[in-house]
């Protein structure tokens, strides 16, 4: 049990992609007492380490946060679904586990932006030295890391299908989005070994917990950062026995998420200071850059019915296919239960003007007739799901306190179709999907467009659809911008301004979200935190 009096030299308040990756680097060498905060429950679900089991975790508040962004003008006024992972590992151990870094150029602009050593020639070692991947070390690739990179367990009829179909477009096969060029088509690899989630809590918690100088506490939500003279001293949190504090005596790193980080510097008096004061909040420093610049991807996603019953729909809706499927999965480790029917998509971009692509289609080996925060559930017949994903939006969001109550959740609002160019690039992704889906090589899969329809033509309809049914692709970042300006909240380092002993280490320090998944880039951005906390501890 924690009591005031309690100290540590490091404080991590948030186990996710990037929190668990820093408490394990940190204590490796053993020479500092760290202090690891997870607001949720211990990664036991067993749906958490089945890589289908996603779907399940998608909708389950036992170890997701379950937000919903404010109504949204934009949208038909729509509160848009912002799940989060709530458990060791965050959002690394309930997310689609697809391994994608972004474009190169992403973390050069990142540089131009004044954020020294984020190039991507900066960041790459992050990424190698994180990763073990199957087919070996190359110049792009690293092996020994503690992040499992694998492919898929088994080819895929649809998944080989549309990528002919892309490529009959002239869209190029890409065996390696992570490699010499994203442009293309193919199958993603995924954070998988031996069949099962790897997760920033199995790739780098579970080896670390026999460490003495390594303390977890789940349940524990942190609630303050106590601040002193300028400099943060520990961490105020609500555990299973009420409130606690710690002390730390060298450094906070607050790694809770593009929600979570943002939330508790406001709920510790930084941030815009008319807003904090309108919650009774006690400004520590003015800071008008922590909750802003929220950065996403806008996605959208077209169904239709599929003329095999070779989808996770049919499994998803036959007892004898779960019972076998299950068999296959507990007795070989193979079998649909050992994928996650995100096999395959598409890089491209909306204008060949452009210099890289700006849209991302995923294939969904599954259609809903539901989905939402409480429930995804699957059409009665076999469907898929192309899924366009604007990776290059215009359009910045908020962060902000809905409550005064560290326990409540943020008020979230994505800003989404923004200028004109978002409104476009989707509508230029539906459009290609449409074609994709329209291709020889797919016409023996298709036996009907369910969304949009053929009540949608083009045109306005497309832009009708849009504001339907566009959702946010679960790639938040940027909330609390790395960068040296005013609009920017810490600076290269990871340093919040103006506080000492103070970081943020996670997907909120992007300047802008990278082109693709970002589980991956928030793993990178939790080594090289631990790299510059070390360095600067020495």
């Amino acid at each position: 049990m924690a009591d005031a009096a309690e100290e540590f030299d490091f404080i991590v308040t948030g186990a996710g992609s990037a929190g668990a990756v820093v408490a394990a680097r940190l204590s490796e060498s053993g020479r500092h007492r760290v202090l690891l905060l997870e607001a949720g429950p211990p990664d036991t679900n067993p749906w958490i380490h089945i890589p289908l089991g996603f779907a399940r975790t998608y909708v389950d508040g036992r170890v997701n946060w379950r937000f919903e962004s404010e109504p949204q003008p934009r949208l038909n006024n729509r509160r848009i679904y912002a799940p989060r992972g709530r458990t060791l590992g965050g959002t690394s151990s309930i997310n689609g586990m697809v391994y994608m870094r972004g474009h190169p150029r992403d973390y050069d602009e990142w540089r131009q932006r004044g954020c020294t050593g984020w190039d991507w020639d900066s960041v790459l070692p992050f990424f190698r030295k994180a990763e073990n991947q199957q087919h070996g070390a190359n110049e792009f690739h690293g092996t020994g890391g503690p992040l499992e990179v694998s492919d898929q367990a088994a080819g895929s009829a649809l998944a080989d299908a549309m990528i002919a179909a892309a490529e009959s477009l002239g869209i190029p096969r890409n065996p390696d989005f992570n490699g010499a060029r994203q442009e293309g088509t193919g199958y993603y690899q995924t954070t998988t070994g031996g069949r099962r989630r790897w997760s920033a809590a199995r790739a780098y918690l579970k080896p670390a917990r026999g460490r003495p100088n390594l303390v977890i506490r789940t349940l524990s939500q942190a609630t303050r950062v106590l601040i002193e003279g300028g400099r943060a001293t520990g961490i105020e949190y609500h555990s299973p026995q009420g409130r606690r504090s710690a002390r730390a005596r060298r450094e906070v790193i607050v790694s809770g998420g593009a929600y979570g980080s943002p939330q508790l510097l406001l709920l510790s008096g930084l941030g815009p200071a008319e807003h904090l004061r309108g919650m009774g909040i006690e400004v520590v420093r003015d800071m008008p850059a922590v909750g802003a610049n929220l950065h996403d991807h806008f996605g959208i996603y077209l169904m239709w019915r599929c003329t095999r019953a070779i989808t996770m729909n049919d499994l998803e809706n036959s007892w004898p296919r779960k019972i076998l499927a299950a068999a296959q999965y507990g007795l070989f480790r193979s079998g649909p239960m050992a994928v996650n029917g995100i096999r395959a998509g598409v890089f491209t971009r909306t204008d060949q003007r452009l210099e890289r692509p700006d849209l991302q289609i995923n294939l969904l080996e599954w259609s809903t007739r539901e989905r939402s925060r409480d429930r995804v559930i699957p059409h009665d017949f076999p469907g898929f799901t192309l899924g366009p994903v604007h990776l290059a939006p215009d359009g910045r969001g908020t962060v902000r306190l809905a409550s005064p109550d560290p326990l409540a959740p943020p008020a979230i609002s994505f800003g989404f179709l923004h200028s004109d160019y978002d409104m476009r690039a989707m509508v230029a992704g539906v459009t290609l999907a449409r074609a994709i889906a329209g291709q020889p090589a797919m016409r023996p899969f298709v036996a009907e467009e369910i969304l949009p329809g053929p009540a949608y033509g083009d045109g306005a309809d497309l832009e009708r659809f849009v504001r339907e049914n566009g959702v946010s692709n679960h790639h938040p970042t940027s909330s609390c911008a790395m960068g040296a300006g005013s609009n920017t909240v810490v600076d290269p380092r990871l340093r919040v301004h103006g506080i000492g002993g103070l970081r943020v280490a996670d997907a909120s320090i992007m300047p802008s979200v990278p082109a693709g998944n970002t589980n991956a880039p928030s793993i990178m951005v939790g080594e090289k935190a631990a790299a510059m906390i070390l360095e600067d501890a020495d």
